[in-house]
């Protein structure tokens, strides 16, 4: 699992929690320098490996996103670290705007994905995507989720992929993972135009970016 400045927390401990059980004391969160990784709401994480420790070969390779996304979309070391890694990986996978990082590395041409709604449709064909609207999306061996909670959804279907669906839904069912938010807003159709005028202003700097970061 990739850990960056600005990454957002729950990308990464949303499927780490449904994932964890799979093989304790094999997960490597990974950074250029180990230590703690500052999120965009300044949470920290700790690295546990940098990029030249952590081992070559590997089942999963996660990637999130954050408000630190069109930076590390140009970030040359992570994006070769990505490149090496995903030749050998069984899943290549991220969630939220991190789809972006894996189509800035070249890795998501000619795939279906998806990404946070704010650049799903117009970023992801910038690197060679096709996006989809959908909470997760699996092609081939690539598997990206949509914003934020979606790594939640990724990760249970990548368990299920991984152990099986019985192990997913145990999984599930120890995390009570039973959504039945006090809101339906959740989606830019069922917020409404005043909350998506809202959210437009608060990512707004993290559109430009990425869109600026896609184009070269």
């Amino acid at each position: 699992m990739v850990l960056f400045p600005g990454l957002t927390a729950l990308d990464l401990v949303g499927p780490q929690e449904l994932l964890a059980g799979l093989a304790p004391g094999s997960l490597h969160l990974v950074a250029e320098v180990a230590g703690p990784v500052a999120s965009d709401t300044g949470v920290s994480l700790l690295a546990t490996h940098t990029f030249e420790t952590c081992p070559r070969d590997l089942d999963v390779l996660i990637v999130p996103g954050g408000d630190g996304t069109p930076a590390q979309m140009r970030n040359a070391r992570l994006l070769a670290f990505l490149r090496d890694r995903a030749e050998r990986a069984a899943w290549v996978t991220s969630v939220c705007t991190g789809s972006l990082i894996l189509g800035a590395a070249g890795l998501l041409r000619g795939y279906r994905a998806t990404s946070h709604w704010c650049v799903r449709d117009a970023v992801l064909p910038l690197l060679g995507a096709e996006p989809v609207a959908e909470r997760v999306v699996v092609d081939r061996n690539r598997m990206t989720g949509s914003g934020i909670s979606a790594g939640l959804d990724l990760g249970l279907a990548l368990a299920a992929r991984l152990r099986g669906p019985a192990y997913a839904q145990t999984a599930q069912l120890v995390a009570e993972y039973a959504p039945d938010p006090p809101f339906r807003a959740g989606t830019p159709a069922e917020a409404g135009p005043a909350a998506v005028r809202a959210a437009d202003a608060i990512l707004a700097e993290l559109v430009a970016g990425a869109t600026a970061a896609a184009r070269g």
